[in-house]
């Protein structure tokens, strides 16, 4: 499997010829979309969701399928069965890769703000994309996507999280407001420099290709 990385949370993931794309939102550059086969949407919020993008793309491959939450699953009324609504607990195959549903809820940002269902998705037992949220699956992750930058986090939660998990590898998303001296703060704290945690952190330049082992 190989892991390519978008602006801010997306992520394309290719296997024997097929496309998977997790998040392609308003801030993600349209040729995240180029011959994807299925999606899979976290949550509604605008840097991981384009009602837009996406009714572009059913339309020009109607054999396109997209798996998310209720809520969105509302926003893309009108493509019928090529829109199927998931939550926690939830296991099925998108484009030939097997797929576990975990969480029910973005991560809190403010108790006057309101949430929203964020669903995070395990592809084929490898790759946990948790959307907005710090969740938890309850199986072993070898390569977790981890949200870097976020008005409802901090590094500490971050350090946490990766010790909870104990993933592999961790590869950033959600960064798309850091600027340089951002990314290599974080960096300080989640690399070789900071406190121990149990994982490899890399961020990925936008385009940047990885192979999942």
């Amino acid at each position: 499997m190989e892991l390519t990385k978008f602006g801010h949370a997306c992520v394309r993931l290719e296997k024997d010829g097929r496309r998977l794309v997790i998040d392609p939102g308003g801030l993600t550059d349209a040729t995240a979309l180029e011959g994807v086969d299925a999606v899979l949407v976290t949550h509604e919020h605008f840097d991981h969701f384009s009602e837009e993008a996406l009714r572009r793309v059913a339309e020009a491959r109607p054999g396109l399928r997209i798996w998310t939450n209720s809520a969105v699953a509302k926003r893309l009324d009108g493509l019928g069965t090529r829109v199927v609504a998931v939550g926690e607990g939830d296991a099925f195959s998108a484009a030939g890769f097997d797929i576990t549903v975990h969480g029910a809820w973005h991560a809190v940002i403010h108790p006057d703000v309101p949430r929203v269902p964020n669903v995070g998705f395990l592809v084929d037992g490898a790759v946990f994309h948790p959307g907005d949220a710090l969740t938890v699956p309850d199986t072993p992750v070898g390569t977790l996507l981890l949200p870097v930058h976020a008005p409802w986090s901090t590094v500490g939660d971050l350090i946490d999280y990766l010790r909870e998990v104990a993933p592999r590898d961790a590869y950033a998303v959600h960064d798309g407001a850091l600027n340089d001296i951002g990314t290599a703060m974080v960096e300080g704290f989640l690399g070789e420099r900071g406190p121990e945690v149990p994982a490899r952190y890399r961020r990925l330049a936008p385009g940047a290709r990885v192979r999942i082992d």
